[in-house]
């Protein structure tokens, strides 16, 4: 549209008529497509766009069918890194410059013509979950685009139709270079066919469900920060014994003492802590994510940077985890309890989840988010998750990203699935991923 100059004769009345007529009326009128107009910082704006989408994830991650803990983990860690790089260009943080571990290929902006960097993050983030949640039901696809199309709109309002176009393509093409990338971390091997290993000690399939193990194979896949995951394992597991006098009974003898004393509260934080039904582990932090970005008035560049290192802990962490898992292949409480105590109707308050025991990965990834939380957000103070306030369950109040952490490790031993030295180790490993993921970044550790 070309620029006017009205009569300087006009009064103000004509002088907005004649505007109106000339545009067709603000709905039909465009804003001029300045080239020279000189691009935003991303931290002028608020963090709505990612907060809209992260709704839309949880809403995904909770109806769609065929999910588990570790394939949205891998979800999470993309989409941030995706939200993060479509609006790289508008920020001064630079912590994942060279940081990516094998992501080469990146679309580069002209940065002589106006972009919207919300614009940019809704449609990459819109394109990331399209891909990712192909068996979501219509209506949920259906809320995909019409999330996109209203945000899109929305921008319309402060914004040039030319800007919000190649906004979106930037973030379109942002999002087709990091899913190319997750072609080749190796999660489509995660599943491959798997020997389980038979002996004493060693993990079997457990009630209720007896699956088989959960992608045995998840330990090899890339993690997103080359070395991040260097020097995490722990040391072997208490030894395997049946004798009533060893520490490995006595160990297993604990994880049933404790399930038969358990406090009202306990037994509330073990059902909070299960996460499914409901978000998954890693979801669940995403939601916290969620609540801390509203609670700390997040802008946006902070915000995606923060659920881009969200997704790389969860996922990390858990690949980290797996590869543990996978070589210790220890035997879990239900087992031990049901078959050498001798407690044959014993059952752990959750449901087992089917795979190997030591170490635990709710452990060591809620630990590891905790910590980076804590680095970018310093302590937050007195926190109330909401996260299960739809299924009916009490919000639980924290006054730290570490009692957030805390907690979740010992509900596992409430909720009867792991033994007390799993956990213990998953702090470790966790706290080593942190070390390592904040080392690489350039982030300093604090305390919380």
């Amino acid at each position: 549209m070309k620029q006017f100059q009205a009569p300087l004769s006009l009064g103000i009345s004509r002088l907005l008529l004649y505007f109106l007529l000339l545009c067709g009326g603000f709905i039909a009128c465009k804003k001029p497509d300045v080239p020279h107009r000189p691009n935003d910082n991303a931290s002028r704006y608020s963090s709505d766009v990612i907060d809209k989408w992260l709704n839309m994830q949880l809403r995904l991650i909770r109806n769609s069918p065929g999910q588990n803990g570790l394939i949205v983990a891998r979800y999470y860690a993309y989409s941030g890194v995706a939200a993060f790089l479509s609006l790289r260009p508008g920020t001064s943080i630079s912590n994942f410059d060279g940081k990516l571990n094998g992501l080469k290929a990146l679309p580069v902006i002209d940065k002589s013509k106006r972009v919207y960097w919300p614009a940019c993050v809704n449609a990459a983030l819109a394109s990331m979950n399209r891909t990712f949640f192909p068996t979501a039901p219509d209506i949920d696809k259906a809320a995909i685009d019409s999330l996109e199309l209203a945000l899109n709109t929305a921008f319309l309002i402060t914004e040039n139709q030319g800007a919000i176009t190649r906004s979106r393509t930037f973030g379109n093409d942002v999002a087709k270079s990091v899913l190319n990338w997750s072609e080749t971390d190796g999660a489509k091997h995660a599943n491959d066919p798997y020997t389980l290993p038979a002996g004493p000690g060693l993990w079997v399939p457990t009630p209720t469900a007896f699956a088989p193990p959960l992608l045995p194979y998840w330990g090899n896949n890339r993690p997103f920060i080359a070395g991040d995951i260097d020097n995490t394992q722990p040391g072997p597991p208490t030894p395997y014994s049946e004798d009533p006098k060893s520490d490995f009974f006595r160990m297993a003898k604990h994880v049933y003492d404790v399930s038969q004393h358990l406090t009202a509260d306990q037994t509330a934080m073990a059902i909070f802590w299960r996460d499914g039904p409901g978000y998954t582990p890693g979801g669940h932090w995403i939601s916290i994510l969620q609540q801390v970005l509203q609670q700390a008035n997040s802008h946006l560049d902070k915000a995606a940077f923060a659920y881009a290192l969200t997704g790389i802990c969860i996922n990390d962490a858990t690949i980290s985890c797996w590869q543990t898992r996978f070589h210790y292949n220890l035997v879990r409480p239900v087992t031990y309890i049901q078959n050498v105590m001798g407690y044959s109707s014993w059952n752990s308050i959750i449901p087992t989840p089917p795979h190997p025991e030591y170490t635990s990965a709710h452990t060591a990834l809620s630990v590891a988010v905790a910590k980076v939380f804590t680095s970018i957000y310093g302590n937050i103070g007195s926190f109330t998750d909401h996260t299960y306030d739809y299924l009916g369950f009490t919000p639980r109040a924290y006054n730290s990203f570490d009692a957030i952490a805390d907690e979740v490790s010992i509900s596992r031993l409430y909720a009867g699935i792991h033994y007390e030295p799993s956990l213990d180790q998953g702090i470790i490993q966790g706290e080593k991923v942190a070390r390592n993921i904040l080392r690489k970044m350039g982030l300093k550790e604090r305390a919380n």
